[in-house]
């Protein structure tokens, strides 16, 4: 089965997470649809968004799971941003989470060690 993935983060200041989500995912966005929204394509079919919805910000959790989890951290670091928490589960998949100034909570999940 395949899937694809539009996933959204609602935003209070689209300004400062804009430029917050360009460190965390290392680009520019690849497409503005409109003037309240920046798409990130982080692999084919698979897009992240933030959507400027004043009142409704600081809520969304999102979990990514990459191949190279401490490649992908350390290049996130690297762009200045410190991940708020990291975790190891019972059967070793690894989550290291990020928080935006709003208080969204973004993880990236990987295998065990």
């Amino acid at each position: 089965m395949a899937v694809d993935l539009f996933a959204g983060i609602l935003v209070n200041d689209y300004a400062a997470a804009l430029t917050w989500y360009e460190r965390l995912f290392g680009a520019e966005p690849a497409f503005f649809p409109n003037d309240t929204e920046a798409v990130w394509e982080l692999a084919e079919h698979r897009y992240v968004y933030i959507e400027h919805r004043p009142g409704h910000g600081g809520h969304a959790l999102l979990t990514l799971f990459v191949d190279d989890l401490d490649s992908r951290v350390d290049a996130i670091i690297d762009r200045g941003l410190k991940p708020s928490q990291r975790e190891t589960y019972a059967n070793g998949v690894r989550k290291v989470t990020y928080r935006d100034p709003e208080g969204n909570e973004i993880g990236f999940g990987g295998g065990p060690l």
